[in-house]
């Protein structure tokens, strides 16, 4: 058994009433919606059209929400609807960053996700969804896909169909027939700053998505007229995380590396000192991830009933194996046990890389935000904590193991790291992506409301300036300069990527 929905488009008049009786039915809060209907005007006068689309859960054959969710409150039963338990959720929006549909919302009442979820409970019982009974035109279809005698088995058979961005491979389940391009394809359509009865929202939190006129895509004779606006779900905790966690991850591997090639000697201080901010910036990362859950107070589930598959749930086990990792570093320095530092500097590096690149395979997993797709991002992302480990090492006093030794290696490091992030980071923007979606991030980075903060922030200040000056001089107070602008710059950089990659719209 696999229940899904076919929308005829040749039949939806545009009326609502599936919006309304889809809110009414599972009381739905004010400002969110489970399903609603998108209006997309085209043509030039006289020669107009009003095209419809019906919005909501696809209840994928493969849905990310249901990987990425930490503690199984998204889940996929047996007959392949995709439901929620509110009760689980912590808040953490990582089901809305994974669907490439726009189709979960954070609830304002109970500050949980939640979406279509094909009527549960009338299904259970034999009856249809409410939107399939109120729909007057019968544009809605619902049913068992496997059953071969159903209406919407025979429908699938007997027209062609097309389903909304096939390319994400999550084998949705709704399907639209007589679907335009202009209303599919979300960033086809023009959308001005007012909609045919309201003005469009951008005060939803994080300022929801952003529409260039100069998108390639655009289809200058489509018009948005009706639609409805969607947040950004993570706030400026997230890229603040990212940096912290880069930090607290390459404290300690750039003088390990160091240690290995012979360029510095055992420093029981400097020891001290790089594995308690390693600690501290750790601490700060965990505090940023649970400052942006909507339930704090139930972020222990995800060590406590983890779903193995979330990256997210993951990561969490990653800092915690750090956290004690460093722990006991810093208390073996401390007592000054010289040989237990020594044996566990390197397998704490390692976990540290770890921690560093684990975020890589958990933006793998939000398969709506294809500009954090790339391949190079778990590379990047250790790049990026040696270029903050040898930053650090840049600006430690000399009483706390800030040798000329340690300065001059860690400058060497830092100008290597800079290097290679900015080609990276240059190639994760500039580089042709494989989706439109990533290309229509990157244009936002690039030419966009991000272009000076990225070109002029992340780029020049954070990158050409600080290598100029590790290049021409050697004074110490220099060096450190430098080291502060390429913490700032990979900051802004964090910024730009994470928000940039959630302004493109899904829907």
């Amino acid at each position: 058994m696999r229940y899904g929905f076919i929308i005829d488009n040749r039949k939806c008049i545009g009326c609502h009433a599936c919006t309304v009786a889809c809110k009414t039915e599972n009381q739905v809060s004010l400002g969110v919606n489970r399903t609603w209907v998108k209006y997309v005007e085209k043509g030039m006068f006289p020669n107009t059209r009003r095209v419809f689309q019906v919005t909501r859960c696809n209840h994928c054959e493969k849905p990310p929400c249901v990987t990425i969710c930490p503690v199984t409150a998204m889940y996929q039963r047996k007959d392949g609807i995709v439901d929620f338990n509110s009760e689980r959720c912590i808040g953490c929006k990582a089901c809305m960053q994974a669907c490439p549909y726009d189709s979960i919302y954070m609830d304002p009442d109970e500050g949980t996700a939640a979406k279509c979820h094909f009527c549960a409970h009338r299904t259970e019982v034999g009856l249809e969804p409410s939107c399939v009974v109120v729909c007057p035109e019968h544009a809605i279809v619902a049913g068992d896909l496997d059953n071969p005698d159903g209406e919407i088995s025979q429908l699938l058979a007997r027209e062609p169909v097309r389903v909304r961005k096939p390319e994400q491979g999550t084998k949705p389940k709704l399907y639209y027939i007589d679907a335009d391009e202009s209303a599919i394809v979300p960033t086809a359509a023009r959308h001005d700053l007012f909609y045919m009865a309201s003005q469009r929202n951008q005060d939803v939190h994080g300022g929801g998505a952003i529409y260039p006129t100069d998108s390639p895509l655009l289809q200058r004779s489509a018009l948005a007229a009706y639609d409805v606006a969607h947040a950004r779900p993570w706030g400026w905790q997230v890229p603040a995380y990212c940096w912290t966690k880069s930090i607290g991850s390459g404290v300690l591997a750039v003088p390990a590396i160091a240690l290995a090639l012979g360029r510095l000697s055992g420093d029981r201080l400097r020891d001290l000192a790089l594995s308690a901010l390693a600690l501290l910036f750790t601490a700060l990362t965990v505090v940023l991830l649970v400052w942006d859950l909507d339930h704090k107070e139930r972020f222990l589930r995800v060590v406590l009933t983890p779903q193995s598959k979330s990256w997210l749930a993951r990561g969490a086990f990653i800092l915690i194996a750090y956290s004690g990792l460093c722990g006991v570093f810093w208390l073996s320095a401390v007592a000054g046990y010289s040989e237990v530092s020594g044996v566990l500097l390197w397998p704490t590096v390692i976990v540290g890389f770890m921690a560093a690149a684990y975020t890589a395979f958990l933006f793998g997993q939000c398969e709506g935000r294809d500009l954090w797709q790339t391949p190079l991002l778990p590379v990047h992302l250790i790049v990026q904590a040696l270029l903050c480990g040898s930053a650090t090492l840049t600006l430690l006093p000399g009483g706390f193991g800030g040798t000329p030794e340690a300065t001059s290696f860690a400058a060497h490091t830092l100008v290597i790291c800079l290097g290679l992030h900015l080609l990276m980071l240059l190639g994760e923007v500039a580089v042709p992506h494989s989706t439109d979606n990533a290309n229509y991030a990157a244009r936002l980075i690039t030419r966009g409301p991000f272009r000076l903060a990225f070109w002029g922030g992340a780029v020049l200040l954070g990158g050409i300036l600080p290598v100029l000056l590790l290049l021409l001089a050697s004074n110490r107070l220099l060096v450190g300069f430098a080291g502060v602008l390429a913490l700032a710059g990979l900051l802004i950089f964090e910024w730009c990527f994470v928000m940039a990659g959630q302004s493109v719209p899904n829907s």
